[in-house]
């Protein structure tokens, strides 16, 4: 007997699908928008539902998660720290060894290139089989 809210015999594309539908506002259509990015910057992507109802993007591991809240969409990438990041798309997260994320506000605007390039740039780190290492800044 299928439970009323599971998710099984679901792909998880099929799951990101409905979570825009869903949000049905601003937040679906940013989650749908970031999603084209991270599918036109890498054509192979696999998406994955993982936690209970999270989108994640992967390739030789995970890129991003891409999660939605009352006033945010979030998208956490996994190695996010050990990223440059010239164009400072990171605003959340900054202060940990690993992870850094984008919270994106209702409005904002995200630079479709730099995001293309950040998505890639995870892609790099994931497919060279070197471990994470934060960037560090410069002391002052």
């Amino acid at each position: 007997m299928k439970k009323s809210g599971s998710t099984e015999g679901q792909t998880a594309s099929g799951l990101i699908d409905k979570r825009v539908a869903d949000l049905g506002d601003w937040r679906g259509e940013t989650l749908r928008r970031m999603r084209k990015l991270i599918q036109e910057a890498d054509p192979h992507v696999v998406e994955e539902w993982k936690w209970m109802g999270t989108p994640v993007w992967s390739h030789d591991g995970i890129i991003c998660t891409g999660e939605s809240y009352k006033s945010i969409v979030k998208l956490t990438f996994a190695k996010g720290a050990s990223l440059k990041d010239p164009t400072r798309l990171f605003n959340a997260s900054l202060d940990g060894n690993t992870r850094r994320a984008m919270d994106i506000h209702e409005g904002d605007v995200v630079d479709a290139y730099a995001f293309k390039a950040l998505i890639r740039a995870a892609i790099a780190l994931n497919t060279s089989g070197a471990k994470a290492k934060p960037k560090r800044g410069k002391l002052r």
